[in-house]
C-alpha cells in the first residue's frame, strides 16, 4: 500500500530509510495558557495591566530580582521594553514588545526562561464591564529537556507545570487590582 506524504509517495509498513524521502517532525511542547474574568471592562483592564504593573505583580515570587524589585515597566509601544527595576538601580530585562495592539492585548519576547519564548496577554470584552484575560505563554521548543526543569519560581519548571500554576496566581493577582467598585 502506497500513501503520499509530503510530497513522496511512502509505503506503509516499510521503513522510514526505504522511502525516497522521509518528513521528520519537530518535536512540539504545548503552550502554556490561562484564563481569568475580571470584573472591568477591557480598555481598563489593559491600561492596569500595563501601567501599575510594579505595583500588582508578585515580583517577591516571580521575578528576577525577588525583594529587591522597585518597579516593573512596560515601554507601550512595538519595540518597547518590559523590564524591572531593583532598588538599587539595576535593571533586568523581562522581553520586548513585538506586537502592541491596546486594548486588545499585546505579544513580547520572554527572556527571564533559560532560553527566550514568548509570552501573548489577549483583553477580550464580554460586557461592559467584564473583560477575559487570556495568557499564552509558548515557545517552550526552544529549551532543551535540562531547562525545561529550571525553577520559574515554582519548583520543576516547565516539566513540573509551575508556569501553569505560576500565570494562574499571577492573573488572579491582576484580577484583584483590576476590578472596578461596584455603583
Amino acid at each position: 500500500m502506497t500513501s503520499r506524504v509530503s510530497g513522496a509517495d511512502v509505503e506503509i509498513g516499510s521503513p522510514p530509510e526505504a522511502s525516497a524521502q522521509t518528513t521528520v517532525l519537530p518535536v512540539t511542547r504545548p503552550p502554556i495558557r490561562q484564563a481569568i474574568l475580571v470584573r472591568s471592562d477591557a480598555r481598563h483592564s489593559f491600561e492596569t495591566f500595563v501601567r501599575t504593573i510594579g505595583v500588582w505583580w508578585p515580583v517577591r515570587q516571580f521575578s528576577p530580582g525577588g525583594g529587591r524589585v522597585r518597579d516593573v515597566t512596560v515601554e507601550g509601544r512595538t519595540g518597547g521594553r518590559v523590564y524591572e527595576t531593583w532598588a538599587d538601580g539595576t535593571v533586568v530585562e523581562w522581553g520586548e514588545l513585538t506586537i502592541w495592539s491596546p486594548p486588545h492585548g499585546f505579544v513580547m519576547t520572554w527572556v527571564t526562561t533559560p532560553a527566550p519564548t514568548e509570552v501573548e496577554l489577549t483583553f477580550q470584552a464580554l460586557g461592559p464591564a467584564l473583560t477575559r484575560v487570556l495568557v499564552e505563554h509558548r515557545g517552550w521548543e526552544n529549551l532543551t529537556e535540562e531547562q525545561l526543569t529550571v525553577t520559574c519560581g515554582l519548583p520543576g519548571g516547565y516539566a513540573a507545570n509551575a508556569f501553569a500554576i505560576g500565570w494562574a496566581y499571577i492573573l488572579s493577582c491582576f484580577a484583584a487590582s483590576t476590578e472596578l467598585p461596584e455603583r
